[in-house]
């Protein structure tokens, strides 16, 4: 999904933010009240991983929009996606309002981890991502990390990344260790293959995890683990089953991504990248059930979702409105069955349905 990553990247680099409230007139879908876990709610499983963006700006908070205009939209009722956020065109630097309800939802849905979308040091992401991990740790969640393909991003720079975001971010308790691979920390590394030698990483194997984007094992030498990203791959019949045999036979972390669908037409006017209809959740159950799936080398290391908030593809498991502000908007309205303002939250209490079989099928429930 090149097309799309190019067509972003120009938007991600500069900027300060600024915390505040929710957008006027949108309130949040139910969740459980943020750092108010109720008592005896299953933990969220530090084995599912979800794609985390906040590349999102606003003139409340951060003094303009940022990524909403995508496409030539005028934000705030006319954004660059296809669905409508229950909380509006929100800010990702409203740590207060929309930052936490994510972490509560996130929570709720059972996702242990969030791969936090990093453009490299000093960049508007990278300023946000203190006040993302205080948040996260209030709900109990870890950060890793999704490494963007910046400019002039080689095997050589990740290695300085890993040693930038360790010091700057280390010691914070939602920095993510993964337990099952020596408290080491995932960094995604996405379009990994645009990248020819990656040698310089081997020197941090034992120290990072660092994840190639690909399902081509001869491309993966001195990395640590397997993710694929691509939500339109992952809804239709992937052959995996022999990339997992060969992440187990050489101790690599097998993570595939599945998602709910993908719908980019607004964010990306012209795109030729391919629809998959959410089809009212068939193609995410379908996609769990990929990974469960012994065929096909499952029940998975790791799962990886695309996306919790990746809205100019329409991929998010983020509760989508059922009231948006114009017609153009699809929704969430018949998903698992349910309607109105109950179909909102649909694919998070879905992913927790499935985060518990999964824990279940690997043997860690």
């Amino acid at each position: 999904m090149t097309t799309r990553r190019a067509f972003l990247a120009g938007a991600a680099g500069a900027g300060l933010a600024a915390a505040g409230g929710l957008p006027a007139g949108r309130a949040a879908a139910a969740a459980p009240a943020a750092g108010t876990r109720a008592a005896g709610a299953a933990e969220p499983s530090p084995y599912v991983h979800a794609f985390y963006y906040s590349w999102y700006g606003n003139p409340d908070h951060y003094g303009s929009w940022v990524h909403w205009q995508q496409g030539g939209h005028t934000p705030p009722d006319d954004i660059g996606a296809d669905f409508y956020p229950v909380l509006g065109a929100y800010d990702s630097g409203d740590y207060d309002g929309a930052v936490t309800q994510h972490m509560a939802w996130a929570r709720q849905a059972g996702i242990g981890v969030l791969a936090y979308s990093w453009w490299g040091r000093g960049g508007y992401e990278d300023r946000l991502a203190a006040g993302v991990l205080d948040a996260a740790a209030a709900e109990g969640l870890q950060i890793a990390w999704h490494i963007e393909p910046y400019s002039g991003r080689d095997g050589a720079s990740v290695v300085d990344d890993v040693a930038y975001l360790e010091e700057a971010y280390g010691d914070h308790p939602a920095y993510h260790r993964a337990a099952d691979r020596g408290g080491r920390c995932a960094y995604y590394v996405f379009n990994s293959l645009n990248t020819t030698d990656w040698a310089p990483i081997a020197e941090i194997r034992d120290s990072a995890l660092v994840m190639a984007q690909t399902t081509d094992v001869s491309r993966v030498e001195h990395f640590g683990g397997i993710y694929t990203y691509d939500a339109i791959a992952g809804a239709n019949d992937p052959d995996w089953a022999g990339v997992a045999a060969w992440c187990r036979a050489n101790d690599y972390v097998w993570a595939p991504s599945i998602g709910p669908g993908y719908l980019d037409d607004r964010a990306v006017p012209g795109n030729t990248s391919p629809t998959v209809d959410r089809a009212d959740g068939e193609v995410y159950d379908r996609s769990w059930g990929y990974v469960l799936d012994p065929e096909k080398g499952g029940p998975a290391d790791w799962v990886t979702l695309t996306s919790f908030n990746e809205w100019h593809e329409g991929s998010q498991l983020e509760p989508a409105s059922s009231t948006p502000p114009l017609p153009v908007y699809v929704t969430f309205e018949g998903a698992y069955g349910r309607t109105g303002a109950a179909a909102e939250t649909a694919y998070l209490d879905r992913t927790r349905h499935w985060v518990t079989e999964f824990e279940a099928a690997s043997g860690r429930s």
